[in-house]
């Protein structure tokens, strides 16, 4: 039965993916290295292990939607899952690299995105968690089948600038907003019947009544 074991060892953002997309490069070694490995139907859930960075006072700002406010962090901060991934790979024996695309979402209804967009410098630390199912060789040549437990896992600390560069590739100076269609008709009409050119007019137009509209 194989014995594997993961290692995640860079991570990089293609130029020309259709959407934003993250590729982390992954190490994947069996103990026994003249075993031979047909295909591994891989799957992997990435958690953000939240712990394991300082955060600046404007970050924890940022956070507040997130984890409350920062004197009760102690009890809120746990990882938060970011995404599932899932993949092939294929036949080796000893080890491969192999590469694990992550497409990523600017969504702020998202609350990775969240996290994400309040960090300004530093790393993110990421917990990958494997499972799937190996394809292999038996000794006597025939096709078996084992599974990946759980308890296979790795970490990794993900360069702040290199989300930053690929977000700001694709939506350069601009943030995702997700609206009820109800809602977007309503801002829609509020934008024709005031003659505004831009979203940006409306809800710059909106934000200023309102501002008004609490002054003492």
């Amino acid at each position: 039965m194989p014995d594997l074991s993961f290692e995640v060892i860079g991570a990089a953002s293609p130029a020309f993916a259709a959407v934003p997309t993250l590729v982390f490069k992954l190490r994947i070694t069996n103990v026994n290295e003249a075993e031979r490995i047909h295909s591994v139907a891989l799957r992997c859930q990435i958690q953000i292990a939240v712990t394991q960075r300082r955060y600046s006072p404007e970050a924890q700002t940022r956070l507040l939607e997130v984890f409350g406010e920062a004197q009760r962090w102690a009890q809120t901060l746990r990882n938060l899952l970011w995404t599932h991934a899932s993949m092939v790979v294929p036949q080796f024996s000893g080890s491969v690299e192999v590469d694990l695309p992550v497409p990523c979402t600017y969504d702020f209804e998202v609350v990775g995105a969240k996290y994400f967009d309040a960090l300004k410098d530093g790393d993110i630390p990421l917990l990958f968690l494997f499972s799937g199912t190996i394809f292999y060789q038996g000794e006597e040549g025939q096709l078996q089948v084992g599974q990946i437990s759980w308890s296979q896992e790795a970490s990794f600390r993900l360069p702040v600038a290199l989300w930053q560069e690929m977000i700001t590739r694709y939506y350069p100076n601009t943030a995702w907003l997700r609206l009820r269609k109800e809602v977007f008709d309503q801002l829609y009409h509020y934008k024709a019947v005031h003659g505004l050119p831009t979203w940006e007019d409306a809800l710059m137009q909106l934000l200023q009544v309102s501002s008004e509209e609490i002054k003492p």
